[in-house]
This record gives C-alpha cells, structure tokens and sequence, in this order.
C-alpha cells in the first residue's frame, strides 16, 4: 500500500479489546447506579479509539483533525473527576531512557545525542510503570501499544499490540512482568527481530476491576526502534565484534580519491549520533514515500536510500553539480561530514546544494548506520561508466586517431566512490550474503529511478550479472574491458585494441580499527589476468546489449609494439609534470613508429577538455629494443586551465609503419595539494571549552580569494564556516576555532579549506576527551 493510502484509511485491530466500553475514570463506583444519558465529552469526540464502544475485533478507529504532535493531558479533559479507587491508572511511564543508562548501553545506542529511548529490534529493554496503587497480578491487567503511521493496522504491523508472556519467544514481540514493588511495576519488553525500524508512539492500558484506564500518547515516551547487527535473527546481524565497532559505531571514517598511482584521502564526519541526525534519515524515508511495511526490509530500505540521497526524481537530499560552478551553494570538495547537510535538508525540505560522489557516498554511510545497517564507504580506482548496458568501455577515434567525443558517452572516472552495506539476501540463492554494492551517486536508472544497487559483491565477482539489484552496471564498474574502436575510409568501426586490464584498480576502503587504507579488490574481482577472472568477463559479457562485439584481442603478430605509460608520483600544485613514454619493439624486426602526445586537463568523472599540450615524434626501433619519450608540462602551461581535484590526462596514438599496428593507451593522474596542520590547546574534558589551531600555506604563485575554513567533529564541535578572505601567494595564515567537547571518548576534530583556485586541502586530528 502507498503511503498516500494509508495516511486517508484509518483501521485498527484490537485483538484484545474487552466488551465494555473503554473509558476515563468516574466519580461513580462500581455500585452506583447508571448516570443519565448525556453528550459525548470532547475526549469522546476526539478519541473514539480510546473511548468507545467496541463491540468486535475489527473496529474501524475514528481519527480527528487534532494535530497528530499534539499532546493530550488528561487534566485538560476531564479535570473534575476523581479517581475510582479499583482503577489500574498510569500516573508515570519511566522508560529507563538515560544515555548511559542500562537500556542505552545494552542496544549500544548511548552515543546518541537523545533523551528518548532509543533501542535495536530482536532485543529486550526494560521500563517502570508506576501506577494510582499497587498492583495485583491476578485482577489487574497491562496492555502495551506501540504503533507507527498514521493509519496503525496490526495486519500491517504498524499497530502492534504487545503480548503477555512468560518467556520471549526469540526474535518476537513480547512483555514480561520482572518485579513489583509497591505502586510500581518493571517490566521487561521484547520487539520482534523483523520490527518496522522508526519512531513508535506508546499507549499503555490497563484493565482491572475499577474498569479499563488509557493513558494517552506523550512525545516523551515515543520509542526509536532500529535495525539490530547484533541480534542473530536480524537480516543485518553481523557476527564480529571490530567490524559492528567500525561500520556501525564509527562517527568517522577516510575518504579515498586521487589517481590508483597517487591516492589521496581525506577524513569524514558520518556523525550519525549527532543530534537531529536520527530524525532526519527517518525524514528521507518519508519524503521517498517509503511504505511503513517495507521498512522492515534492510533490501527495500537500502534502495529507497540509494535514491533519496540524490536529488534527481525525488528532489532528495544532495543535489549533484560536476560543472565548476557553485556561487549558488557550496562546493563539493569543501563539505567534510554528513551532519549539516542531513540537517539541512531536513529543515528545509529541499535538496542540498552541491555534491559530487564522496558527499553521496559519505552521507549515505551516515544514513545507513544511523539506522542500523552496517555500511562502508569504498572507492574505485579508475571506474567505469558504462551507458549502454555493453558491458564493455568503448571508446572512439577517426582515422588519424583524433577521439570523437561525441561518440564517447562511456567513460572511465579517475574513481568513485559508493558503498558497501552488510546483510543477507533472501530474496536470492544462497550464496549471496555479505556485503552489498549500493550506490547513491546519479548516473543510470534502475526502475525509473537513479539508484544502483543493493548487488551482492559475490556476484559481481563471477560475473552473475542476471543476480539483482543492477549488478551489471557493478561489474562493469570495476572489471569491463576497455575497447578501441578506430573509424575505417568507408565509415565502420573497427576494433583495433582491448585494454583487459583498464578498469578496477586498488579498490580501497578504511581499515578497521585503524586509519589505515585497506585494499578490498580481491572482494569485488578475481586477480587481474586470471583464468577465473577473464572467465568471469565472459560470463557477465554474455548478458551485455553486445555479446557479439566483446571479444579479446586478435592473437596477431602484427601486434608486436608496446607503449607504457609513467606519470611523475605525487607532484604538487604549482610544480612541473616530467612525463616517460616507453615505446618496446617485441619483435625480431625493425619498427618505425610515430607518435603523438597529448595533454589535457580532466575532471574526475573522465571528461577531457581540449588537449593544451601535443608533441609529435618518429622513433626507429631495432629488434627487442625500447625507447623513452619524455614530456615536460609547465606549471605555466598548466595553470589557467586546472578544473576541480587538479586532474590530466595524457593521450598516447600512434601508428607502425610496418605493421600498420595502431597504438593507443590513456593514463591519467592528479596534482597533489597540501594539508593543514592541526593541534589543540587546552585539556579535553567534557564541558571544557579548548581551542583547535588551524595553520596553512598558500603553495601557489597566485592570490586564493574568498578563502573558508570548513570545521566538525563528532561530540565535539558542530558544523561551522569561518572565512578568512584572502591569502597572498605563499603567504601563510593562521585561525583559531574554540569548542566545548559534548561526549567522552576518541574524538576526531576535523576541517577543511575552500577557495577560489585551491580545494581538496584538508586535515584531521584525534581527540581524546575524558569525562567531567
């Protein structure tokens, strides 16, 4: 059922509804006789659930126009009346709710910035009802209701109406009386391992001699119920204890990005216990029209996330932006957590200006283990964007080798980052379980809708590409062959080379326990060359829009010319790139080659502006021998043609004279750019106020303009812009940022520069904060 359908249908089930009428208490005893008729209270009227008469099992529930946030005292209803002495009334619901109470620590959710409670489904919790006089386990009865929605119907399960029972039944819902002393009753209360995760409204009912007692809804005693990895009937459940510490409870995490030949990596604030954040990944499911009765499904949930955090279609979360151009909001590269974008979106209900594959990536690590999903952030060197379903990368060149980019809709990103999230499939053969693909980024659509995944890394692997959600779109991520294809006098196409090993590179994600990076390809892809990995190309090319144009490369001699790339490592902004080309004759014969190199700059998506550098050359090559070719680019030739991230690419063509070999190999790299330097002044106690000194060099021959400071962290510092203007070439500058530290533990201060032709400088300390 839709979510618009079940906000106008309102029926309830009552299974355990007595015959008589459910009503507040009466100045009359049990004895009196009846009062006259009379008009219907305002409670009445406005609660006919709680109120009337219910004469079967399967009433429909009469719902009023008060706002639902509304809170009911009883007081303002029937302020005269007394109390029947036999009548069970709830005068407290404790629900043992504090942060570092036993409750919150036992479902490890004591790091959220709440005072609600807070628990993980599968698992019981405990709370204290105290009542008008003591209780009588034999006359008097307690009946807990939680129901989420606004149309609760037990046979939905949004409207579960807690049973009695001596002893849990594993995995389903359940109370049980623990102790009683005096007016007050402690009671342990168990929530099904397949519970609709989000916030639930508690009604609690009695029935006893004196009549039945409701007592009304309080916002205090709503109820946030998760997804629980450490509960074994979970669809999450995951079974090791330093992984449930890193990719459920780690606020931070690295990011991972650059070139495979020159990774950088920049630290995030996922702060999914920071205050509001909860509330605000409830909101995304809402705003995605997320039925109630799928959120119990980490599959369903993990999809409408996957859509939502982007804006397209949905108007979602982060709205994507890979021009160069951001006055209108703020530049990708310069947001360094999840926090306020959440926060923002959810205030404002529209979508977050800008983002690019990290800031999706990063934000939906927030969402999914704020809910309880154990999740990753990962990152693909050199990734694939197939278009057409081919599952190979083919790119297009006329006959002098010049690329047509209008044909060239595929392409390889520098790399991408996505996710990785833990749970089972039942939905497919064994087999399947374990980490999921799942990625938030724009690029293809899945359903009608621009989401990707979950696709179990196992079948992306072999190659299963007929395995859902959108494994074919993985695979050719990280293991599609790359294809040239040369235009030919009479206009065909003729493939002239398949790169095998062009895409998939150092797939990387952080370390657990440590900030390490740690290398994942092995999970994702067979080694490189292997048998069963090109076996696995196979299988999944099968499946492709163009099985019969994937083939390897033609077992030629003529093929005997080899050109191998190598870009200087780590060069930073503002210097000189020195180039090597290779060129090897495997032959027994000689070879004439001529070849020409371009230079161009690139974003990281794989999309090249015009080549501002070309060099041309003739090189004679004798039997077995191999040569260098070097080219020098300038910073000056460089400079006024940088976009984002610092990014080139150097194209290598050419041809043999003898053979009428074509070459053609593409390798792209990326400037580095420096970091800030952090330390922090002042003992680290909570409530303390201590200083974060953040110090920077400008290395550029220019001025960086409009220059901003970008600072978080995680129980220490919230979301904050502090911008300082300019700053001269190679001039330094100096800010210092006070906080007052919210939560004990490892901390992690965090912060990041923004300017007009410097970004991607950032750093990172930890912070070890003690108690007060």
């Amino acid at each position: 059922m839709s979510n618009s359908m079940e906000m106008t249908t309102d029926v309830g089930r009552w299974p355990s509804a007595s015959p008589h009428t459910s009503r507040q208490p009466s100045r009359m005893t049990s004895c009196a006789p009846p009062p006259p008729p009379r008009k219907k209270s305002w409670f009445e009227r406005c609660c006919a659930c709680c109120s009337s008469s219910r004469m079967d099992e399967d009433v429909e529930v009469w719902r009023s126009n008060v706002p639902e946030d509304r809170t009911i005292d009883r007081a303002d209803i029937e302020p005269t009346v007394d109390v029947n002495d036999r009548m069970l009334v709830v005068t407290c619901v404790d629900l043992l709710k504090e942060r570092m109470g036993e409750n919150r620590k036992a479902h490890h959710t004591h790091e959220f910035e709440y005072d609600d409670l807070i628990v993980r489904r599968g698992k019981p919790f405990e709370i204290c009802l105290t009542f008008s006089r003591p209780f009588k386990s034999k006359e008097d009865k307690v009946i807990l209701q939680l129901h989420i929605g606004n149309a609760p119907q037990v046979s939905k399960e949004t409207l579960v109406i807690v049973p009695m029972v001596k002893e849990f039944d594993q995995g389903k819902w359940g109370a049980q009386l623990k102790e009683v002393k005096g007016n007050t009753l402690f009671m342990w209360v168990n929530t099904s391992a397949r519970a609709i995760i989000g916030r639930y409204q508690l009604t609690v009912k009695t029935e006893s001699l004196g009549g039945p007692f409701v007592m009304q809804r309080d916002p205090k005693n709503d109820i946030y119920i998760l997804f629980n990895p450490w509960c074994r009937l979970d669809d999450v459940f995951m079974d090791n204890e330093a992984w449930r510490s890193e990719y459920v409870m780690n606020e931070t995490g690295r990011l991972y990005y650059g070139t495979e030949q020159q990774i950088g990596e920049r630290s995030w604030n996922f702060g999914q216990f920071d205050r509001g954040v909860l509330d605000a990944c409830l909101y995304v499911l809402d705003r995605g029209g997320m039925p109630y009765t799928g959120r119990c499904d980490p599959i369903a949930v993990c999809r409408v996330i996957s859509a939502m955090v982007n804006s397209l279609d949905d108007n979602g979360v982060v709205a994507g932006n890979w021009s160069g151009e951001y006055n209108d909001g703020v530049s990708p590269t310069a947001w360094v957590g999840s926090v306020d974008i959440l926060l923002r979106y959810h205030q404002t209900g529209t979508p977050v200006l800008y983002g690019q594959c990290w800031v999706f990536s990063g934000v939906t690590t927030t969402v999914l283990r704020c809910l309880g999903i154990p999740s990753r952030s990962i990152t693909n060197f050199a990734s694939a964007h197939d278009t057409d379903a081919s599952l190979t990368l083919d790119v297009y060149f006329d006959e002098n080798m010049n690329s047509l980019e209008e044909m060239n809709t595929d392409s390889i990103w520098n790399y991408h980052v996505w996710n990785d999230c833990w749970m089972t499939r039942p939905d497919l053969p064994s087999g399947y379980d374990g980490w999921q693909a799942l990625d938030s980024t724009p690029q293809e659509t899945s359903s009608g809708l621009f989401r990707c995944g979950p696709a179990p890394l196992t079948a992306i692997k072999s190659g299963h590409v007929y395995i859902k959600h959108d494994t074919p779109f993985c695979f050719a991520e990280v293991n599609c062959d790359k294809v040239y294809w040369q235009r030919q006098p009479g206009g065909n196409f003729k493939k002239v080379f398949v790169e095998e090993k062009a895409v998939g590179h150092r797939i990387s994600t952080k370390a657990v326990g440590s900030h390490a990076r740690e290398d994942i390809t092995h999970l994702y892809k067979y080694p490189e060359g292997s048998e069963a990995e090109r076996e696995a190309v196979r299988t999944a090319a099968q499946y492709g829009s163009k099985p019969s144009k994937h083939a390897p490369n033609d077992d030629d001699d003529s093929q005997d010319v080899q050109v191998i790339i190598e870009a200087q490592d780590g060069v930073m902004m503002g210097c000189d790139i020195n180039m090597q080309v290779t060129v090897q004759n495997r032959s027994s014969s000689q070879r004439c080659v001529s070849l020409v190199l371009r230079v161009a700059v690139m974003y990281y998506t794989g999309v090249c502006r015009d080549a501002f550098k070309e060099d041309t050359c003739e090189l004679v090559l004798a039997a077995g021998e191999a040569k260098n070719v070097g080219t020098l680019v300038k910073y000056s030739e460089y400079r006024n043609h940088l976009v984002d991230q610092g990014a080139m690419m150097l194209t290598v063509s050419g041809q043999v004279k003898e053979t009428g070999q074509t070459l053609a190999k593409q390798c792209s790299f990326r400037l580095r750019t420096p970091n800030l330097t952090i330390r922090i002044i002042g003992e680290p106690v909570v409530g303390n106020q201590i200083t974060a000194e953040i110090s920077f060099t400008n290395p550029l021959q220019v001025i960086l303009c409009n220059v901003a400071f970008h600072v978080e962290g995680p129980g220490l510092q919230r979301p904050k812009v502090v911008r300082v203007g300019d700053i001269g070439p190679q001039k330094s500058c100096t800010i210092r940022e006070s906080f007052t530290p919210r939560r004990p533990g490892l901390r992690q201060f965090i912060a990041c520069l923004e300017s007009d032709k410097l970004n991607q400088v950032h750093g990172s300390i930890e912070v070890t904060v003690r108690e007060a």
